[in-house]
């Protein structure tokens, strides 16, 4: 099957804090959050069922800057070392949502020999080859640092371990290089995965463009792009192949800022924000990062977050963390710590 183009692909994606205290997220400490005002209903982990399971840290601030950044980082960065792939979303040419260059440019310096690192996409567009990749790179200002195309030589198999579908997914060779790695990613909606949070990432973003996210989206197995539940646990399998692959030397960061319904991948065609900025998150825990942001939107206290909620609900998003609890891959009980 041929690739399709990046609007084609959104197109048919779509078809298939203002406010906001530590008071008014308090019930989510353990996964759980309480009844809110909405017509909408509450993520998977409000029915989750009450296990007697050490929770994972999560770090959290309402601050979206450089300084509070690097301030989220020192709690979770404990066992990054050696040679660091900084994991992050450019995005299209001029793409509204990214994140800030100067506050990823601030953090990058305070990580010693590290490297952003993107892949090659598989539906067209300009991102689609190591070279205009390079020059959308150059456009939306990722040129303060090397950033490594890490699938510009190929790909290479990295094993899943009692995977739900897929034995091993192919990632771009260069991962093969790096010690490390330190999950930045901007917290958003998706148009096929509902949300796109630190799993996401990963699991699409470290897969090489001609093999590994064909298979992540089902191409390679089932001979299309597969949605719902199906791809959500694709995408854990993906995930847990590059979790254990880094064992320890592995954390996350999930800023929750401009989450439009749609991926940055959109570009200039994404839908304008509705839901106000919350704030960042860190943990070493993948699980529990992407539970909290998720409880984090749905107990906000505001109807704006309808439009982002049905977007995760009518993809089945939340089934992505119920597989990584499947697979054992984190904890969905939380502790939430300010740093504020």
């Amino acid at each position: 099957m041929s690739d399709i183009s990046r609007r084609n692909f959104v197109k048919m994606a779509g078809v298939a804090l203002a406010g906001v205290g530590l008071t008014g997220i308090s019930g989510i400490v353990s996964g759980c959050g309480k009844e809110q005002a909405s017509s909408l209903p509450k993520a998977a982990s409000s029915k989750s069922v009450a296990e007697a399971t050490e929770k994972s840290k999560v770090y959290f601030t309402r601050q979206i800057d450089a300084e509070h950044l690097i301030r989220l980082y020192e709690k979770v960065n404990n066992d990054i070392r050696g040679k660091v792939a900084v994991k992050l979303h450019t995005g299209e040419p001029h793409g509204p949502n990214i994140l800030p260059r100067d506050m990823v440019q601030a953090f990058q310096a305070q990580i010693p020999n590290s490297t952003i690192i993107e892949a090659n996409v598989a539906y067209g567009g300009p991102r689609s080859t190591t070279a205009q990749h390079r020059e959308t790179l150059a456009v939306n200002g990722w040129t303060f640092c090397p950033v490594d195309i890490i699938d510009e030589e190929g790909d290479v198999d990295f094993p899943v371990n009692g995977g739900l579908h897929l034995q091993e997914v192919a990632m771009g060779s260069h991962l093969a290089n790096y010690d490390s790695m330190v999950v930045l990613t901007h917290f958003k909606g998706h148009a096929m995965g509902g949300f796109g949070g630190s799993l996401k990432n990963i699991a699409i973003g470290c897969a090489s463009g001609k093999v590994g996210k064909r298979q992540v989206h089902g191409l390679a197995d089932y001979g299309k792009w597969v949605t719902g539940g199906l791809f959500m646990e694709l995408m854990a399998d993906s995930g847990k192949a590059i979790c254990d692959h880094f064992g320890k030397q592995i954390t996350f960061l999930n800023v929750l800022r401009r989450m439009s319904v749609d991926c940055d991948c959109a570009g200039t065609s994404a839908a304008e924000p509705v839901i106000p900025d919350l704030g960042m998150m860190a943990s070493t825990d993948i699980l529990a990062i992407d539970q909290a942001s998720v409880d984090m939107v749905y107990n906000l206290e505001d109807s704006r977050k309808n439009d982002l909620i049905e977007r995760i609900e009518s993809r089945e998003g939340l089934r992505q963390l119920t597989a990584m609890k499947e697979l054992k891959m984190g904890s969905n009980q939380y502790e939430l710590v300010s740093i504020d």
